[in-house]
């Protein structure tokens, strides 16, 4: 079984991330580097894909966004959200865009389901959903199959932020956190960034086949 590098990055910027992720694909592409999945929350902004681009998708001006190359529409990040980004060189037999989306939905159901919420896919489209609310989207880039963006699970966003933006050309209010829906920890506090990332790292092994391992890197060591 492969490795894969797990960079827990903290709070940082999406144009930097972009920046180093564009690095990462390219150095997975020629073998610099194994597997890796970068774990981050950015600052507020709102990314726009080429579906939103075409179907002429408008964004309010109060918030801050960036055209994107990853698959899907309209996608918020801020505070509250715990983002995932595999730069994984995928194997043949699991070259297929349709195959690796389930396996990214499958290892958020699986988390979810390891802190007692029951989420589940959606056939029509990419993502997770939870009582009805889609609450992770999930849009991806590859290059040589290696690939880039990745998964946005929303848990403690603030305020109606998200709630007020047709995300993936969904209706304004689809897309929520679990906190909205009234989920919470087992000591009745609000769910965290670290039990989220911890559960998603314990369930790498299983859903991607590859083994996590941490070490004391940063992103910036990729560049």
């Amino acid at each position: 079984m492969k490795n894969i590098q797990v960079l827990r990055a903290g709070i940082v910027k999406h144009s930097k991330v972009s920046e180093i992720m564009h690095v990462m694909q390219q150095k997975r592409i020629n073998d610099e580097i194994i597997d890796s999945i970068i774990l981050v929350e950015h600052p507020e902004i709102v990314t726009i894909g080429p579906k939103a681009s075409r179907e002429g998708a408008v964004v309010s001006d109060d918030y801050e966004q960036t055209i994107v190359d990853r698959g899907g529409g309209i996608t918020w990040h801020g505070p509250g959200q715990l983002v995932a980004y595999p730069i994984v060189k995928w194997e043949k037999d699991e070259q297929s865009v349709r195959k690796i989306i389930n396996k990214i939905e499958d290892l958020v159901i699986k988390t979810l389901k390891d802190i007692n919420i029951n989420g589940y896919r959606d056939p029509a489209m990419m993502g997770v959903w939870v009582d009805g609310k889609k609450i992770c989207s999930i849009g991806l880039a590859f290059l040589h199959w290696v690939s880039r963006h990745g998964l946005a699970l929303n848990y403690a966003t603030p305020g109606n932020r998200i709630e007020n933006l047709a995300c993936c050309g969904l209706d304004v209010g689809t897309t929520t956190s679990l906190e909205k829906l009234g989920y919470k920890e087992n000591n009745n506090q609000q769910i965290s960034r670290e039990l989220l990332e911890n559960t998603l790292i314990s369930n790498i092994k299983e859903i991607l086949n590859r083994e996590p391992i941490e070490e004391d890197l940063n992103l910036e060591d990729f560049l």
